[in-house]
């Protein structure tokens, strides 16, 4: 018999989405989402869509081995006991990382970064050192981040997390111009705000895959030192050259510590790994005079958000790193061929559906990066996500709106393609399929 006792059901209370942070009806923030979900829906896609690496070059058993050669490592180089060893795998572990010393040393042998190994803090993913960057630097309202438009979404989402203003300074064909950074510090001071610091991909950005000059980043070093200006410096796609070489990197030009230099193994090792870093060997004076490294810092805000990064996936780079003499870039070498070939068959493709005189006609251009993964394609017709869609159901190739990457409503008529998680087989599948979509588009808009 059932109980007559038992209290009346009660509607469930809903949330009202306006009492929740704001930066949730922010359409940053739902970008991600979506395009996740428009790859699910269409699986058999060909997907321009995302920067993730090739999964060609990786093997199921190299984390088993990486993690071996890591404990080796420490048992017969530095002399560690088998319990010091357990420890080091199996607990917490320091806040800041237990392969700094690993990274320092890498970052001296392909980067001439040279900076102390307690200068670096190891992160979960490049995104974690994006957010205790910010947190840490940006303690006033009238703080204000200036990036790149278009500039990657994982920075000016985490910024919106954090409330951090932002102030957008236009992209040119070589990466934000030094001439409008300094406009935009000085346009942000007239409103009342405090330019903090500028974010940065110098080389091959996401998703412009433009590149700075090595002129344009000395004169940004200047303007940062002249303008009381820090620079965070975001470099996950430096090593994948298609042509001349590589360029230094602002760390390395870096002699007033102004830059704070971000990097990630996802695309040099292994994105699984969760693995990143930040370089922050700025000194930090305290109120009785005392000194310490920004470093230090950071480390307070990371015991309270993930604790530490996971000792086991540090370990597994760590042993990547140990098995290639602290030497990515030499270890990167396949990697680094396997891309620049999917860029200029990229490129290759779209100037044999498009010569000259067929874009002309159509009103379709595109950039030539000098490596990377990206490159933008300008469309006469609106390529939003209603486009996308189109472009996934009836043509079977998927891409990214560039609309998404702007804070200043640019990118209505841009679409990125990234060339990273292709063959080159696909890659030429896949730009006839964009070929057609963009002319069907194209006929529709009157061209």
């Amino acid at each position: 018999m059932g109980d007559s006792t038992a209290p009346a059901t009660r509607a469930a209370r809903a949330l009202d989405l306006t009492e929740l942070h704001a930066s949730l009806t922010d359409p940053v923030l739902d970008a991600m989402n979506f395009l996740n979900e428009v790859v699910s829906r269409f699986p058999e896609a060909l997907s321009f869509a995302p920067g993730r690496p090739s999964e060609g070059t990786f093997a199921t058993d190299d984390p088993a081995r990486y993690l071996r050669t890591y404990t080796d490592h420490l048992k017969y180089e530095l002399g560690w006991s088998e319990d010091r060893v357990r420890a080091q795998l199996f607990q917490y572990g320091r806040t800041n990382g237990i392969i700094h010393d690993l990274i320092a040393r890498t970052l001296a042998n392909d980067e001439s970064i040279h900076v102390s190994p307690e200068s670096v803090v190891v992160t979960t993913g490049c995104q974690e050192a994006m957010l205790l960057t910010l947190r840490a630097l940006f303690a006033r309202p009238e703080d204000t981040l200036l990036v790149s438009s278009p500039c990657y979404v994982g920075i000016t989402g985490a910024a919106r997390l954090l409330d951090i203003a932002l102030c957008p300074v236009q992209e040119g064909a070589t990466g934000p111009d030094p001439k409008a950074i300094l406009a935009g510090v000085r346009q942000t001071r007239a409103a009342g705000g405090r330019p903090r610091a500028l974010y940065v991909v110098p080389d091959f950005a996401n998703p412009s895959g433009a590149s700075m000059t090595v002129a344009a980043r000395e004169q940004l070093l200047e303007i940062a030192a002249q303008e009381d200006l820090l620079i965070l410096e975001d470099d996950p796609y430096g090593f994948f050259v298609r042509e001349g070489s590589s360029r230094p990197t602002l760390k390395a030009l870096d002699r007033e510590r102004r830059v704070l230099h971000l990097g990630s193994f996802a695309k040099t090792a292994m994105p699984g790994a969760r693995v990143g870093y930040v370089v922050a060997d700025q000194e930090v004076i305290g109120p009785a005079g005392e000194r310490t490294l920004l470093a230090d810092q950071l480390s307070k805000i990371k015991s309270m958000t993930t604790v530490n990064t996971s000792a086991i996936s540090q370990a597994v780079i760590g042993g990547l790193l140990i098995e290639s003499d602290c030497r990515l870039r030499a270890a990167n070498a396949d990697a680094i061929a396997f891309y620049r070939t999917n860029l200029n068959t990229l490129l290759d493709e779209l100037e044999r559906h498009f010569p000259a005189a067929r874009r002309r006609e159509l009103g379709v251009d595109w950039n030539r990066p000098d490596g990377g993964f990206f490159l933008v394609v300008t469309v006469p017709f609106l390529a939003d996500t209603k486009a996308l869609e189109h472009s996934a159901r009836n043509f079977g190739v998927l891409w990214t709106p560039m609309s998404d990457f702007y804070l200043d409503g640019g990118g209505s008529t841009q679409l990125r393609l990234s060339c990273s998680a292709l063959t080159p087989e696909q890659i030429r599948d896949g730009v006839s399929r964009l070929a057609a979509f963009i002319t069907g588009q194209a006929s529709r808009a009157g061209r």
